[in-house]
């Protein structure tokens, strides 16, 4: 049956109509090389540095050169996956990532998806990878303590909530152990406090590990993993510690309290200098790259303290660097050094002789963490860094065998159980009450009769017998504002009676 020509004129003007001009606008680009993670692209002229850029195949790029007549950009994933020719989209925005309470407990890796096997995250919230980090309007000054429940920490070098501290150390002398007591000592304090580990380029066996021992100890629960492992292309390595510190920031400006640790940006500076140095940019001393400080000191200012006014949350930073043959004075670790507000160096030596953790007590130091240290502990802890740097200064001199009057012989003898009283077992974090009453019995004395060999078997027995007959003292020691006479008598009564109980002489 034919159409009549008054049908298709009805039909043309009804399309007419409704005929509805959507356009879709992309700014589109062209792969002219592509090869070590590496992609160099012509024709998005309008493109942005650090913006996200989205291949043809689906791979996410970060932008990061721009150039005369074509822009650098890395991959986030497999290089094999881009072609030359191959098409690129500008997607208009800033790298961000997920955030939100869903991310607790999992692993994942820099850009929030899932490690863990336990399925996808659904996160309601993203955070830009980088921000310019809270002015000095928006902080308040850092005095409250964040617990590492490590004697020698927490008596001389503090550290407080908002606060900057690094741990530095050859390998192998126990930087990450400090960081998982420090995380594992969060599950004994009354306030909660968020924990985020992120581990750059280090063995997925390691990080696996690290993983389980959260777990063991029933710290999973408040913390997350971001995991960029050595297998993983330097750019996932690159935006790693800010993805980490992203997440973190969402919860201080809820007004809650973050402890991110970065283990380690000497790595995070390797991957940044190998895409720089791929990325064709002059290279400076040590072949690292002119703003490799920046690099670190952008990440790592946005640790603060909030003020009331802004919520109250906090977010303090342990970044962990390591040395080579103790040199603290190479070019990344001066640089860490002088971003933050302090550093735990860790001796190879002193962790070789059987002192753990092996803390250089001439060399670390904290700037901050004096003032948000427990007052109690404070006045305990007063004498015991200058007793001790003494004592390592008589005890080098004592080795060429010259002969020692009484004041030097007690001195020696003091700073011998002092060094072995602060000692302390991996995993074993110890509440702050704890570690007041036994730094009170060896800066006051009470060790000075007992054998070295036995200061340990003293400090538990101690402990086990305030737990048993005296926990209302400790109880007060850890309410108080400060260690006042009353407070001490109390103690000393409490020392006087075990020290009549204790056979272990």
């Amino acid at each position: 049956m034919a159409i009549r020509p008054d049908e298709i004129t009805a039909i043309i003007k009804e399309k007419i109509e409704n005929w509805n001009a959507t356009t879709n606008i992309r700014e589109e680009g062209q792969v002219i090389s592509v090869g070590d993670g590496i992609a160099r692209i012509y024709g998005l002229e309008k493109a942005v540095a650090g913006e996200l850029l989205e291949f043809e195949s689906g791979v996410k790029g970060l932008v990061l050169n721009l150039e005369y007549d074509n822009i650098g950009c890395v991959l986030m994933g497999s290089d094999t996956q881009v072609k030359e020719g191959q098409k690129v989209y500008r997607t208009g925005k800033v790298m961000s990532v997920p955030v939100g309470q869903e991310l607790l407990g999992r692993v994942v890796n820099p850009l929030g998806a899932a490690l863990d096997g336990k399925g996808a995250i659904k996160t309601k919230e993203t955070r830009p990878l980088e921000i310019i980090a809270p002015g000095v309007v928006e902080r308040q000054p850092v005095n409250e303590p964040l617990q590492t429940g490590l004697k020698a920490i927490d008596a001389m070098v503090p550290i407080g909530k908002g606060q900057r501290e690094l741990i530095i150390g050859d390998r192998q002398t126990g930087k990450t152990a400090i960081a998982l007591d420090t995380i594992i000592n969060q599950k004994q304090q009354g306030k909660e406090v968020i924990c985020i580990y992120c581990a750059i380029g280090q063995k997925q066996s390691t990080i696996a590990q690290v993983v389980q021992t959260l777990k063991d100890f029933g710290a999973m629960a408040y913390t997350i993993v971001v995991s960029a492992s050595a297998s993983d292309p330097a750019s996932l390595l690159y935006v790693a510690p800010y993805a980490a510190c992203a997440m973190g920031e969402y919860f201080m400006w809820q007004g809650r309290d973050v402890l991110v640790i970065y283990d380690d940006l000497s790595k995070h500076a390797q991957a940044y200098r190998q895409m720089s140095l791929l990325l064709r940019r002059p290279p400076g001393r040590e072949a690292y790259p002119g703003d490799v400080f920046y690099l670190h000191s952008r990440l790592l200012e946005r640790a603060c303290r909030l003020n009331k006014e802004n919520g109250g949350g906090s977010l303090t930073a342990l970044p962990i660097i390591e040395t080579q043959a103790n040199d603290i004075s190479a070019y990344i670790p001066t640089n860490v050094i002088s971003i933050t507000d302090g550093q735990i160096y860790l001796d190879a030596n002193i962790f070789r002789s059987g002192i753990k953790p092996a803390i250089d007590v001439g060399l670390s130091v904290s700037r901050v963490g004096g003032s948000a240290q427990k007052k109690a502990m404070r006045k305990v802890a007063g004498t015991l860094r200058i007793d001790l740097a003494q004592y390592q200064e008589l005890a080098s001199f004592a080795q060429f065998g010259s002969e020692l009057d009484k004041e030097s012989q007690f001195q020696l003898a003091r700073g011998q159980r002092l060094t072995e009283l602060l000692k302390q077992g991996q995993y074993k974090p110890m509440l702050v009450e704890d570690q007041t009453l036994v730094l009170f019995a060896g800066t006051k004395g009470y060790l000075d009769d007992i054998a070295v060999s036995k200061v340990l078997v003293y400090q538990e027995e101690l402990l086990n017998f305030a737990r048993a007959k005296h926990a209302s003292l400790l109880k007060e020691i850890a309410q108080a504002k400060t260690l006042d006479e009353k407070l001490e008598n109390k103690i000393k009564v409490v020392l006087d009676e075990f020290k009549t109980l204790f056979k272990g002489k």
